[in-house]
């Protein structure tokens, strides 16, 4: 009996021993802790829900009052999601990122104090970059690459992307996923889950629960990076007729599902006008190949591209040929979209629309924005080329399949005589907008003023 009561106390001192050499060789970090992740989530949704049950009390709704009232609700709400996004980091960044590009459905007070999430992703220190690429391609750093640039050129809420040589003299980019992500997600996923249906609870018009279900289908496909290989592959063999358009190429034997190891390419962003002069690259030809790219893969393919952000799309002129490219990045969320099949739901209500709505449009949403924000940059928007693309796209995809689904060749003439007009006149507005913007148009204009 003795010899058994002090067995206890020695298992116990070597638990002790052993989990203190367990943190003394890797330090605790007190976000790793789901308690802590979890406390903090539940405090910040308590206050924010807290704030909008109360603040209201006093205030007629419809007021001047009422809506400064419930516009400064909003920006204090959004700065705490925003701080909970940054202190749990990970999954919860980037749901707060999304959240930041949703102009067209929340108010202006989240979607600009959400957007500077882009800017504060995390960025794992070099040792665990170094852990990740061991335990994943089985080699010291060394052995793989005779550089490797130590400071990232970009951090996500995923990964984090480096400039390394290999020992052939390529250059490439290599994504490392953070460390920690992989094992946090399914338990940030499931954090949200609860703590956004304890605020549909209190809020029955709460219409958000829809982002727990896209985190859920999405995340595990994004943590992928051999998945993301993939559909980099499949969107440049789809798109290889468009001369333009660059996807950088895959290194199969140094990628894994936390490794992604691609072709290096540089250039500005899409959206950068100063760079653009300075090199010298045509924005309405940028402005009009865009416009392909994205056409394409809604109207022809069905093959979306989930991220439509400048910050994913480059644009470089080549030395050798001077022929501009665009270069299209971070290949990891694509959707399939059936345009056909859901066309008859996209006119409703807004305030319905995230429950009536499906997700592949608020993917086509997104990428009109980027489109129409790009030409307002680039100030190619009179032109309309991008949207003028999409047109030709949106006829050529009805034709074909309306022609799919005749079964006379004497319809099937008139489909293709009825599309070959409507291109036609598309083609005729866009000379006619050209000839607008040219200088004989402005001639012909200033002529006009003079003689009126």
């Amino acid at each position: 009996m003795a010899l058994r009561l002090l067995k206890v106390p020695t298992i116990a001192t070597v638990l002790v021993a052993s989990s203190g050499m367990y943190f003394y060789n890797r330090p605790l970090d007190f976000n790793d802790l789901s308690l802590i992740r979890f406390g903090r989530a539940a405090a910040t949704t308590a206050v924010i829900s807290y704030d909008y049950l109360t603040a209201f009390k006093h205030v007629q709704y419809g007021t001047e009052e009422y809506w400064a009232l419930k516009s400064k609700v909003h920006r204090r709400s959004a700065e705490r999601l925003r701080d909970l996004c940054c202190a749990n980091r990970g999954t919860f960044i980037k749901v707060g990122q999304h959240l930041g590009a949703l102009d067209y459905l929340l108010p202006e007070e989240y979607t600009s104090t959400l957007k500077i999430l882009h800017s504060r992703a995390p960025q794992s220190s070099m040792e665990e970059i170094e852990q990740v690429i061991r335990e994943d391609l089985g080699k010291e750093l060394s052995d793989l690459f005779v550089s490797f640039d130590e400071r990232p050129q970009g951090a996500a809420s995923l990964a984090q992307v480096h400039k390394a040589v290999l020992h052939d003299g390529r250059t490439v980019a290599v994504k490392v996923q953070h460390p920690k992500v992989q094992r946090q997600s399914s338990k940030d996923i499931f954090v949200m889950e609860v703590l956004l249906r304890g605020v549909r609870w209190l809020f029955p018009d709460f219409a958000f629960m829809w982002l727990v279900e896209e985190a859920k289908k999405n995340m595990p496909l994004e943590l992928d990076f051999l998945n993301e290989g993939r559909n980099s592959e499949m969107v440049a063999n789809k798109l290889a007729h468009l001369t333009f358009l660059k996807v950088p190429i895959i290194h199969w034997d140094l990628s894994t599902k936390r490794v992604l190891t691609m072709e290096f390419a540089e250039g500005g962003q899409v959206n950068d006008r100063e760079y653009m002069k300075a090199h010298g690259i045509n924005v309405n030809q940028i402005s009009e190949n865009l416009g392909k790219m994205y056409s394409e893969m809604i109207f022809i393919h069905g093959f979306v591209h989930c991220d439509p952000h400048p910050g994913n799309v480059l644009v470089q002129k080549c030395p050798k040929s001077n022929k501009t490219e665009i270069i299209l990045l971070d290949h990891g969320l694509y959707q399939d979209v059936e345009i056909r099949t859901n066309a008859a739901l996209y006119l409703p209500q807004i305030n319905d629309l995230l429950n009536r709505v499906p997700r592949q449009m608020l993917l086509l949403l997104k990428t009109n924005d980027l489109l129409r924000g790009i030409e307002s940059t680039l100030q190619t928007r009179a032109s309309s080329s991008s949207f003028i693309n999409m047109s030709r796209c949106c006829i050529r995809a009805l034709a074909r399949h309306k022609r799919s689904q005749s079964r006379s060749g004497r319809r099937r003439l008139q489909i293709t005589l009825t599309e070959s007009f409507h291109l036609w006149r598309l083609s005729m507005y866009e000379l006619f907008l050209w000839l607008k913007g040219s200088v004989l148009g402005l001639g012909l204009s200033t002529l006009l003023a003079f003689l009126h």
